[in-house]
């Protein structure tokens, strides 16, 4: 079989871990067509990334919230108010930022795990019971800015977290170096990763394609990986929220692909019953997911927080929907089981480039939000179909 032929069969026989990047592809080509070039300005990726931080972090955790069959509502106005009280802690309480931080992300952990207390121990169904934290959230949330409506944060530090750039250390022709050798370490660490993927797969004697295509495969993703890093380089570099964006999925790729604990929770999400009979414990892995969900809720109301320099009475709204969509975008299945969370940020991706794409060309805000619907609409038909088909 020749590399074209090949290519198509994996690419039939992979549809859902290739579709979405398809799907970006054909986004990124399409606005950069019709804004003449200015979709992949350094300004606009730069800001891109940005915008699109806070919900890829929310995305992460809600993809293994839904591989475990359940749904977290509360994330968003959870992540509004724990900005706020972010806000609170560094304006009102005058705490520095290295103890304000890992407060906020345990404070995120205990909400967290209240959640999966209502689901794994009480039984309540997901959907009601992080309904119900959504309500009590948005409501902590105005009782903590009620007064000024607008709480102003003046600490550089925390501020940068969500406008900042990593330094540059030195320029070499425009570009900044360090941000260069941030991009060529991302691009070894993919290269080795998928080395080692494949070397298991071939001890296992699992089905692997050829080295023609293989080779392909890292090279696109290589040149894919510089030519991103170029564009920024040549900007600001990389921002704050998308190394901290990185570092998550770096940690969350691993934990859920590389440990006992990953195999444990995609086992709860394929059947919990099965599961439960293995001597796996479900009630635990609910805990541990929802306790996480719950930590990165908090990070994202930080990364947001920090963006906006100020925590206010709206933020966080429709976070959840966005971060749902974009695991859904991302892959995910609404069966459970299946699901990785570097789909959840390409999901993430897709969804913001849908946005400033849309912005750029000077679309309405109502058709943008029927397009976005209509997206989202899409991801879950082709999950559906491509289920049915296997």
């Amino acid at each position: 079989m020749n590399l074209l032929g090949e290519a198509k069969t994996l690419i039939n026989e992979n549809i859902r871990d290739y579709g979405m990047y398809i799907a970006l592809i054909v986004i990124i080509l399409s606005f950069s067509i019709m804004t003449d070039g200015l979709f992949m300005s350094s300004r606009n990726i730069s800001n891109l990334l940005d915008s699109a931080g806070y919900i890829a972090v929310l995305a992460v955790g809600m993809t293994l919230v839904i591989v475990i069959r359940h749904i977290d509502l509360s994330v968003g106005y959870a992540a509004g108010f724990l900005g706020a009280i972010a806000a609170i802690l560094l304006t009102q309480a005058g705490m520095p930022i290295i103890v304000t931080i890992p407060i906020i992300l345990l404070f995120g952990i205990f909400v967290g795990l209240l959640n999966g207390v209502l689901v794994a121990q009480i039984g309540i169904p997901s959907f009601v019971a992080t309904l119900a934290g959504m309500l009590i959230f948005r409501g902590a949330l105005l009782q903590v800015t009620e007064k000024t409506g607008t709480i102003i944060i003046q600490n550089d530090n925390f501020n940068a977290l969500g406008n900042g750039y990593i330094p540059s250390l030195y320029e070499v022709g425009g570009l900044h170096v360090l941000s260069l050798i941030v991009g060529a370490v991302s691009i070894v660490f993919y290269i080795m990763s998928e080395l080692s993927t494949r070397k298991n797969k071939k001890k296992y004697n699992f089905d692997v394609v050829s080295k023609g295509i293989f080779t392909i495969k890292l090279v696109i993703v290589s040149a894919i990986i510089a030519y991103i890093t170029w564009i920024l380089a040549g900007y600001n570099g990389f921002s704050w929220t998308v190394i901290i964006m990185l570092a998550v999925v770096l940690i969350y790729h691993f934990l859920s692909t590389k440990t006992v604990l990953g195999r444990h929770i995609y086992a709860v999400g394929s059947n919990p019953e099965a599961a439960h009979l293995t001597g796996i414990n479900v009630k635990r892995i609910t805990y541990i997911v929802f306790g996480s969900m719950g930590m990165l809720a908090a990070l994202s109301g930080i990364l947001f927080t920090a963006r906006l320099q100020s925590a206010t009475t709206t933020a966080g709204t429709l976070f959840e929907l966005d971060a749902i969509a974009a695991a859904y975008v991302g892959g995910v299945s609404s069966a459970g089981g299946v699901g990785k969370v570097t789909g959840a940020i390409i999901g993430a991706i897709v969804m913001a480039s849908l946005t400033s794409g849309m912005n750029l060309l000077g679309v309405g805000i109502s058709y943008q939000y029927m397009i976005r619907g209509g997206v989202l609409a899409g991801a879950v038909i082709f999950d559906v179909m491509t289920r049915k088909k296997r």
